[in-house]
């Protein structure tokens, strides 16, 4: 098998591309050929030792496949050899071939291409968990979702759209305020880069409040942290929620004086963490989100596809902040 793996602490320019003997499937194991696996930020982080869970080296990165089943090991029920499976694995996702634990397995639903399965759970499967779990969202709530033109942001739009939300999309540029209201945001505000100053934070804080309405965002979907936060957490309505999703522009200091205000909840939104912790609402979670693929409301895009050999610069272009949509590694 080939395998692109960190061998280093460091960026993606420092994925090394091996060649490697097939795994073996363990006991309540499958051994899956990957067609495709999709680039989350968590690639981002796990290569430079910044994410929660540190894989001994060399490892590949990449935590969500789609492919066939080529081994099955002893012990493993429901599942045969040619079934096409979308698998999360935290690591290893960046080879021709992973080891997957059957509890931790899909069925791809027909007609479903490895492109569109690899890209389904864990961007779809977090905005379900943080807007329905954590976030509580309702109908005629309005959310205000931060990055909204990358693949979280834009899964998160049309989940919220989908729950009965009014939503107001946070984005970086015209290119992405379009791509934005097409996945169904109702209203766009376009920021600058950060880092910015009181003046130009307080700019911020009044265009997110403008867009919201008088009673400001039920629940603010916060993907990109730093700088951005505090304004967002500014336009919250009372009783709102404040889900932490992510960290792209850095870790947010908010001044917790402003909860007291708005009487207002954060809540962090742990979704790997969430599917050991809570299997069985997490499989209940995931068929949701089949029968929702299913009806057309909700439909991944991919805005980029890369070769294996490549996939260092598809996790740059997640990490640089160029991506919009969905990142795909194509494998053959």
């Amino acid at each position: 098998m080939k395998a692109l793996r960190s061998h280093a602490t460091g960026g993606p320019e420092t994925l090394v591309l091996d060649e490697l003997p097939d795994p073996v499937p363990g006991p309540g194991q499958v051994l899956v050929a990957v067609k495709a696996c999709s680039i989350n930020f968590p690639d981002t982080l796990i290569i430079r030792d910044l994410y929660q869970f540190k894989p001994a080296r060399p490892f590949a990165p990449g935590g969500e496949i789609a492919g066939v089943i080529a081994a099955i090991g002893e012990g493993v029920a429901g599942w045969q050899v040619g079934d096409r499976v979308i698998g999360m694995v935290g690591n290893g996702g960046l080879a021709t071939h992973a080891v997957v634990d059957q509890g931790r397995l899909f069925a791809l639903p027909d007609g479903v291409d490895y492109a569109t399965g690899a890209s389904l759970l864990m961007t779809y499967g977090t905005n379900y968990h943080g807007l329905v779990d954590r976030g509580h969202i309702k109908p005629g709530d309005v959310v205000l979702v931060l990055g909204a033109a990358g693949g979280v942001g834009l899964s998160a739009i049309e989940l919220a759209k989908a729950f009965g939300a009014r939503v107001v999309a946070g984005v970086s540029s015209e290119e992405k305020a379009a791509l934005a209201r097409e996945a169904g945001a109702d209203d766009v505000v376009i920021y600058g880069r950060a880092p910015f100053d009181k003046a130009q934070s307080k700019e911020l804080a009044e265009a997110f409040k403008a867009a919201c309405g008088p009673d400001g965002a039920n629940i603010v979907y916060d993907i990109v942290g730093g700088d951005y936060s505090e304004p967002a957490l500014r336009a919250i309505a009372w009783e709102g929620r404040f889900l932490v999703v992510g960290f792209p522009a850095g870790i947010a200091r908010l001044p917790l004086n402003l909860t007291l205000l708005k009487s207002c909840d954060v809540c962090g939104v742990f979704w790997g963490a969430f599917t050991a912790r809570d299997p069985a609402r997490f499989k209940a979670e995931v068929a949701d989100l089949f029968a929702m693929l299913n009806d057309g409301r909700i439909a991944p895009r991919i805005s980029a596809r890369y070769p294996l050999e490549r996939g260092g610069d598809a996790i740059a272009s997640l990490e640089n902040r160029q991506a919009v949509g969905k990142v795909v590694v194509e494998i053959s």
